[in-house]
């Protein structure tokens, strides 16, 4: 399975960007994705996740009512929405299919397959 990820760029404060996952494989549609950011020197950290179905989903705190995940199984993509975008928002995005089939998990070790990352700068 390979991952791309797209989108990023920059925005002003208040603005909006949606990032794109795109893969290869087949079983990409069969298990959950995430999204994870990634501030300069810290460890990546969980943003939001989809079931296989896209049925479920599960969102850090943080970004709870400004960002939308979905997915588009007949196209193989997974998208982040993301409005309402803060300074605080600015990071390295990266997409993640989950190595188990049922679980939106919150913790990037439960992700097996990553995309390359794609920045996403917020002006104020």
């Amino acid at each position: 399975v390979q991952l791309q990820a797209s989108g990023g760029g920059l925005v002003q404060a208040g603005g909006s960007l949606r990032l794109s996952c795109a893969a290869s494989g087949r079983t990409f549609s069969s298990y959950p994705v995430g999204w994870f950011h990634q501030f300069p020197g810290k460890e990546r950290e969980f943003v939001a996740a989809i079931s296989w179905s896209g049925g479920l989903t599960n969102y850090a705190d943080s970004v709870k009512g400004r960002f939308t995940i979905s997915r588009d199984i007949a196209k193989n993509t997974v998208y982040l929405q993301m409005n309402s975008l803060k300074p605080e928002d600015t990071a390295v995005y990266y997409c993640a299919r989950a190595s188990g089939r049922f679980s939106t998990s919150r913790s990037a070790v439960d992700y097996n397959y990553w995309g390359q990352g794609t920045l996403v700068t917020v002006s104020s």
